[in-house]
């Protein structure tokens, strides 16, 4: 596998039509995703002192997380009022290879700062709700 650009690993918010389209959060610097997998454990003593895991069980999420500089974009401000209002939305993940990762998301933390004569940026957080896709 070829290495990739961190520029081109892209934060996408849907605009809640249908088919959804997409589009790309600015002023992204940073972005980070982590796939969790919580096992279940089903040793026994036949399983001779090792531990033995249930294959497919378990609860599975997507978290990602960003950080960057606010522009202040149509996506970034569907963002902020995701925040606000608690609501889940589609977002997509998509890398230089062409792949994507698409599901249903929380807005879980967005905060901003800012200095004087600085410029205003952003973090953020999103859990998944329910399956993501991997294209």
């Amino acid at each position: 596998m070829a290495a990739e650009k961190g520029s081109a690993f892209l934060l996408k918010v849907g605009n809640g039509a249908t088919p959804v389209v997409y589009a790309t959060v600015a002023g992204l610097r940073t972005t980070q995703l982590s796939v969790n997998g919580e096992a279940v454990a089903i040793t026994s003593k036949d399983s001779g002192g090792w531990r033995e895991l249930l294959s497919g069980a378990g609860v599975r999420s997507v978290s990602v997380s960003g950080a960057g500089v606010f522009t202040g974009s149509a996506a970034e401000v569907r963002v902020k009022a995701n925040a606000l209002a608690g609501t889940l939305d589609d977002y997509r993940l998509s890398f230089e290879s062409g792949e994507t990762m698409s599901g249903r998301f929380l807005v879980t933390r967005l905060d901003y700062a800012g200095d004087f004569n600085g410029e205003r940026s952003y973090t953020l957080s999103l859990e998944s709700s329910g399956p993501v896709v991997s294209a």
